[in-house]
């Protein structure tokens, strides 16, 4: 009997043995030549940690708190579509299981569940990760059916104005069920070309235009707080505050829009900087390891969103 898994690595290959490689390939994957795909790992590496002894460390506290929500650790799981992909309960699954570990899942607008299932599954604090799209009415309903349901906050997706380019996505010609949340309120029949069922989605739907000045329309449908998801640069941290969000999430998408993007926890402090401390900062991709959050942590951000913690709950 093999023995059980100690880390997240080990969980990866479960995964990978688990799953048909379309569906492996699509939550593995990056753009193009996966250079930031493995940037992202290999920068946390490049940071040393200098320990300090003979401290008192015999009451470690882990929790913090986002948003003025209380999480048992600087953990919140990412928003990533597709669940039931892996997992036949899907997202559902995925919030149980962050209902468990007291922490924020953010529910992404790509799931296999409707918001309102995911909402009435447990009893937590829940995100809601938004796609602006080509007709605005659409995603004006999605933001009105999360805040109807109990979610706490709007997690705007604004580095994805088309697809990136998934190279193993279009020689698997990937297969992807509807998206439930748009169920009823746009066609989600695409035709791919031979090539990846997604990126056709993503063409015939998102708002390609949607830019800073959008955001005052997306402040103006909702009470609720808006982070923006995407951050690279100390100028678009400087805008994002110029247009009042509520948070800054360091990320380049899990390294699957933009490949040669820089590794998110490389340019962290760069933006924690230009926030200064106005807003809290939060970072996603390539964290693999506890050390990795507690680099990011000590880098300035407020918790970590990780995808492969999903990968962990649907296997």
């Amino acid at each position: 009997m093999a023995a059980e898994p100690v880390n997240v690595n080990e969980f990866r290959e479960l995964a990978r043995r688990a799953l048909p490689k379309m569906y492996y390939d699509f939550y593995s994957g990056g753009a193009e030549d996966q250079y930031t795909l493995k940037e992202n790992e290999e920068a946390f590496g490049k940071i040393i940690i200098l320990p300090r002894i003979l401290r008192d460390v015999s009451g470690i506290d882990l929790s913090t708190t986002v948003l003025g929500y209380n999480i048992s650790m600087p953990v919140m799981i990412a928003p990533t579509g597709m669940h039931k992909l892996a997992n036949p309960a899907g997202e559902i699954a995925t919030a149980k299981a962050a209902s468990a570990c007291k922490t924020i899942m953010v529910l992404s607008s790509a799931s296999t569940c409707t918001l309102e299932e995911v909402a009435a599954c447990c009893n937590a604090v829940r995100f809601f990760q938004l796609y602006v799209y080509k007709r605005r009415d659409i995603s004006a309903k999605l933001v009105q059916r999360a805040e109807n349901n109990g979610y706490k906050a709007i997690v705007l997706t604004a580095d994805s104005p088309r697809l990136g380019r998934r190279e193993a996505d279009i020689k698997n010609k990937l297969v992807v069920p509807q998206p439930k949340n748009l169920e009823g309120l746009l066609s989600t029949k695409s035709v791919s070309d031979g090539g990846s069922g997604l990126e056709a989605l993503a063409r015939g739907t998102l708002d390609p235009s949607f830019c800073w000045e959008d955001i005052r329309w997306l402040k103006s449908i909702t009470n609720l707080p808006i982070l923006i998801k995407g951050v690279l640069t100390h100028e678009d941290a400087i805008k994002a505050l110029e247009v009042g969000v509520a948070g800054i999430i360091v990320s380049n998408h899990g390294a699957r829009q933009l490949d040669y993007s820089p590794a998110t926890i490389s340019v962290l402090e760069e933006v924690v900087h230009a926030v200064g401390g106005k807003v809290p900062v939060f970072l996603d991709g390539g964290v693999r390891r506890g050390t990795d959050i507690f680099k990011a942590v000590a880098l300035g951000a407020q918790a970590v969103l990780d995808t492969f913690v999903c990968t962990v709950c649907m296997v």
